[in-house]
């Protein structure tokens, strides 16, 4: 009874400490390239040589439904039936976050956007999927902030949050949908409708974190003074304004933690990006656009307190759900004791 009770309290707590101390574990195996490598193994083998959008989208929610229950099982039974079952939980959690490498990717490009364009931009591309070999220093750090603010959700909130939940088979079912997005959920003749089941599902699992991290991103902000003061009517504002400008995006998801982190740091974010040699139109979010030297582009300083502000909502937001599977480990629902091993 001591195990289903503190392991399941302490390594969600652990893992955080591991993420941000040591990032990506590089040196060791990480599930997520072997998620990759069965992912490219099921297309080749399930993608049908039918062109029917049907048939596509229907083998691409089942590849994507059955990596999901693979990867859930593996990481339930490495935990269950290994030795040392609660180490290998604290692995499987530690490896399943991100906020550690998203804020050490982050500091690099803006330690180059200092020194040299061509190396912020080198130092971006590791951060992103959109072309970034003609961006200016505005444009780099304006791309910059939109990807950590969105992978602030994408990268850990929605992780913990599965983590917190149902354990590491929760996290890892999370991550193999997350992959399979990040490989096939792209709008191109290729992927079009074999990976829209990888997206719709991404989306779904997504609609509960990217809220909690646009509330917990706006309160970071109010708590430090960036509405404007301390007002709890500016703190409402920007929630209005917030909540207006994430509809505007076509991803129901993506658009809540940008949108908060345009109107918590007062700086927009959108507009033309090319992706694959092709420009997108992307919906402008915070206040309206300026020139390059309006106070609401992203500066330096500015990107430097987004990545504290988004780092803090992240462990903010972690602090309420692990708050929360105490309140229920106290109620002894001992349905979250799979760190015991």
């Amino acid at each position: 009874m001591l195990d289903e009770r503190v392991l399941p309290a302490a390594i969600p707590l652990a893992a955080i400490a591991l993420d941000l101390l040591l990032g990506d574990p590089h040196r060791f195996p990480h599930p997520v390239r072997g998620l990759g490598f069965l992912a490219r193994g099921m297309e080749r083998l399930f993608r049908p040589q039918s062109d029917s959008p049907r048939l596509q989208r229907a083998m691409g929610l089942c590849c994507t439904m059955l990596l999901m229950l693979l990867a859930g099982s593996v990481a339930g039974a490495a935990v269950v039936f290994l030795p040392l079952g609660g180490v290998v939980a604290l692995y499987l959690a530690y490896a399943g976050l991100a906020l550690g490498q998203l804020r050490r990717e982050a500091r690099r490009v803006l330690k180059f956007t200092g020194e040299q364009d061509g190396l912020s931009r080198t130092a971006l591309r590791m951060l992103v999927s959109r072309d970034t070999e003609h961006l200016t220093l505005p444009q780099v750090r304006r791309t910059l902030a939109e990807t950590v603010s969105e992978n602030a959700s994408d990268g850990f909130v929605a992780p913990f949050f599965y983590l917190a939940l149902f354990g590491p088979p929760g996290l890892w079912a999370y991550k193999a949908a997350s992959t399979l997005d990040s490989m096939w959920g792209y709008k191109t003749p290729h992927y079009l409708h074999f990976g829209w089941g990888a997206a719709r599902v991404d989306d779904v699992l997504n609609i509960i974190p990217a809220r909690l991290t646009a509330v917990a991103i706006l309160l970071v902000a109010w708590a430090r003074g960036l509405l404007g003061g301390y007002s709890p009517a500016r703190l409402r504002r920007a929630w209005r304004y917030t909540v207006r400008d994430a509809r505007k995006t076509p991803s129901p998801n993506a658009g809540w933690p940008m949108a908060a982190a345009a109107w918590g740091l007062g700086a927009g974010m959108g507009g033309p990006a090319r992706y694959h040699g092709q420009e997108v139109h992307k919906p402008w979010l915070g206040p309206p656009e300026g020139d390059s030297l309006d106070p609401r582009q992203w500066t330096q300083p500015r990107c430097e307190t987004l990545v504290e502000v988004c780092t803090a909502a992240c462990l903010a937001a972690a602090l309420a759900l692990h708050l929360f599977v105490l309140g229920l480990l106290w109620l002894d629902i001992s349905w979250l004791g799979y760190f015991t091993g």
